[in-house]
């Protein structure tokens, strides 16, 4: 199964966003996918419809042990896609795990347990921070994904994530590689926009997709509603970006194997 975090310890760069269209973009041409929710908002997990009470097991109970992978994983509206929900649970875990010796290997350690072939890619929704629960899904995952706001300060987080994960790959995970930048947010009005695009690209090279996802109404509307985007209004500017992302990332990507599929 690929594993990709979905990380940027920035909020509000449209991360949650990108996972859940992306996750859904890649169960409609028929691979089986997992989200997990790592963010104790469970914004993901609410964006795809699942409420409170459907959330028996979480991904707090993934980590502390008390459940695999298989058990906490529950299917969504969307066929093929299923979901380890979050719940509030999940910001103590953080603390709870401080103490304990494989700290940083508990989610890849509950992925070494799943079964062989139930999916074929997984995404993780990591919360805004650099904490033990983003640490977890860089240790957990073999690729990045870097959502990136269009505006100034998204330039400095960007260099303190690519430095945590330059830690990361020489203490934990050296398998661990950089995915692609996907810019969000753009605004074509907004001068700045077009600026930051420019310089990240210039900066970054080839590891920043084509796709740019523009600010969109139906974009911010969808999750109210507990619907992708892609299924809300597949014909919004919005939806229609992140399918032309999901293609390129699948290009980066290894397709499932026969065996998987």
């Amino acid at each position: 199964m690929i594993r990709v975090a979905v990380a940027n310890q920035k909020g509000g760069v449209g991360k949650t966003t990108t996972a859940i269209n992306l996750a859904t973009a890649l169960a409609a041409i028929g691979w089986r996918v997992l989200l997990v929710d790592l963010d104790p908002q469970g914004n993901a997990s609410t964006g795809l419809g699942v409420g409170r009470a459907a959330r028996e097991l979480s991904t707090y109970d993934v980590l502390m042990g008390e459940a695999t992978v298989a058990q906490a994983a529950i299917a969504t509206k969307v066929p093929r896609l299923d979901i380890l929900p979050a719940t509030v649970d999940l910001s103590g875990a953080e603390v709870e795990m401080v103490g304990m010796e494989d700290r940083t290997h508990r989610l890849a350690q509950a992925f070494d347990e799943t079964p062989v072939g139930r999916w074929d890619i997984c995404l993780l929704d990591c919360p805004p921070s650099l904490g033990l629960l983003t640490v977890n899904a860089l240790v957990a995952s073999r690729q990045l994904l870097v959502p990136l706001q269009c505006e100034f300060f998204a330039l400095e987080g960007l260099s303190q994530l690519l430095q945590t994960v330059e830690r990361i790959r020489l203490a934990y995970n050296p398998q661990l590689s950089i995915l692609g930048v996907a810019l969000t947010m753009f605004d074509r009005r907004n001068n700045l926009s077009q600026q930051v695009a420019e310089d990240v690209r210039a900066c970054l090279g080839t590891s920043v997709f084509e796709t740019v996802v523009p600010r969109n109404v139906r974009l911010s509307e969808a999750p109210s509603h507990g619907l992708p985007a892609l299924i809300y209004d597949l014909k919004c500017p919005g939806s229609e970006a992140y399918v032309r992302l999901a293609r390129e990332i699948m290009a980066r990507l290894p397709q499932p194997t026969a065996e998987a599929a």
